[in-house]
């Protein structure tokens, strides 16, 4: 018998020949990317790769002969999952990649004015092939800045609608976002300051809950308080002297400037008139000056006086009750208090005779009035008709009786302190022949 050249080795008779991997089941059999799909089969040693549709998976496990998990890459449509060995490369099984639905997380920020055109950025996921952005049903321009993030623009609307997203996997959930009214203000008060700011100012207006913002000539105000939808309080910052725009800014908007003034220096008196006046007050008196248009106080020695503001350069104020004497008149503005000027309050004056007490009906009497607090005068009348005087002191007055009819005339003196109770004066009829 011949032996063989080359017989086979006991060791080459021992090895088995070598089997590419079989796929029987794969769960789920659809999924995101990122999902752990399990493979049942036949053949899973020695595994070399798992493929999504030519894709490696992120990661695989083999868990014995028969089972591997894998997780899906990233990937879309339906795909065909294989297994490779050192046998060979398994038959195909399908998955097929789902879309996620889209979650708004915020939307900031979550109000705006009613004209829409502000910015608002909502925050989330799967915000991937996004086809529209919607504030309730009015759809809005947009753009895709990523997969957790896309910006659109806010259209016209009223009061508090659902924001959503729409993409292939679906429309997401609506998040809340409120039209806001636009703001308006319609006093600032007081509408004036120091060059150093740090004042509380009253903002009065409308639509004024949720201010973010309050400026004093584009500056930011040290400080704000929302008391109410209609009232505000803040501090002004320092600037330079001058009328300066006040602003509020809310989600709706901003409100059209009011005006308020910053002044340096302190107001100055340089005339009043007139000069003098009754201890019971009660007469106008007109101040003029510069820098008066921010009054604030008019006072006479210590008390407070209601005043008119004319311009810059007057104020027209009623004097209040005095004792008799010179007085300090000042006005006070936010730059400080004015120098003072002065002011005379005259007791009131009295007649007590008039001699003669006759005269002719052509005038030209000489006649003497004794009386009291008589200094100052300004007028002396028979009836109504002014007579020249002279005030020789402050109990006496000449005056010359103007012509007039025959009988009696009341005679009075007036003096910044008022006028005096009448005296008679009788005027007499030529004798007859």
């Amino acid at each position: 018998m011949e032996i063989p050249e080359n017989p086979p080795s006991t060791a080459d008779r021992s090895l088995a020949p070598l089997v590419a991997p079989v796929i029987n089941v794969s769960s789920p059999a659809s999924g995101l990317a990122g999902t752990t799909v399990t493979l049942t089969g036949s053949g899973f040693t020695g595994v070399t790769a798992v493929t999504f549709g030519g894709t490696p998976a992120s990661s695989f496990t083999v868990v014995s002969a028969t089972r591997i998990t894998a997780v899906a890459p990233a990937g879309s449509g339906t795909v065909q999952i294989v297994v490779t060995t050192t046998g060979g490369t398994s038959n195909g099984i399908g998955f097929t990649y789902t879309v996620a639905t889209p979650v708004i997380a915020s939307v900031a920020p979550n109000q705006g004015p009613v004209a829409g055109g502000n910015t608002v950025t909502l925050t989330g996921s799967a915000f991937t092939g996004a086809t529209a952005v919607r504030f309730g049903t009015t759809a809005a321009a947009f753009t895709i800045v990523s997969a957790t993030q896309v910006t659109a623009t806010a259209p016209a609307g009223a009061g508090t609608v659902g924001v959503t997203i729409t993409t292939p996997g679906g429309t997401s959930n609506a998040v809340s976002y409120t039209y806001v009214s636009a703001p308006a203000l319609t006093s600032v008060t007081p509408n004036q300051g120091p060059l150093a700011g740090g004042n509380t100012v009253t903002l009065t207006g409308t639509n004024l809950t949720a201010a973010t913002a309050v400026t004093f000539g584009g500056a930011p105000a040290g400080s704000f308080t929302v008391v109410s939808a209609t009232q505000i309080t803040a501090t002004p910052p320092a600037a330079p002297a001058g009328p300066v725009a006040v602003v509020v800014t809310t989600p709706g908007g901003s409100t059209p400037g009011d005006v308020f003034y910053y002044y340096l220096t302190a107001p100055v008196l340089t005339g009043v008139s007139p000069a003098s006046g009754p201890t019971a007050g009660g007469n106008t008196v007109i101040l003029t000056g510069t820098g008066l248009v921010t009054a604030t106080a008019v006072h006479f020695g210590a008390t407070a006086a209601t005043f008119t503001v004319v311009s810059d350069v007057q104020i027209n104020a009623v004097a209040p009750a005095g004792a008799a004497g010179s007085t300090a008149l000042t006005v006070v503005t936010p730059g400080g208090t004015s120098n003072a000027v002065p002011y005379a309050y005259a007791a009131a004056p009295g007649l007590t005779a008039i001699a003669p007490n006759q005269g002719p009906l052509a005038g030209g009497t000489i006649v003497t009035l004794t009386g009291s607090n008589l200094t100052g005068a300004t007028a002396v009348l028979f009836g109504s008709t002014p007579a020249a005087f002279t005030a020789v002191s402050d109990t006496q007055l000449t005056a010359t009786a103007p012509p007039g009819p025959a009988g009696p005339v009341s005679v009075t003196a007036t003096t910044p302190g008022g006028t005096t109770p009448a005296l008679p004066f009788t005027r007499l009829s030529p004798p007859g022949i």
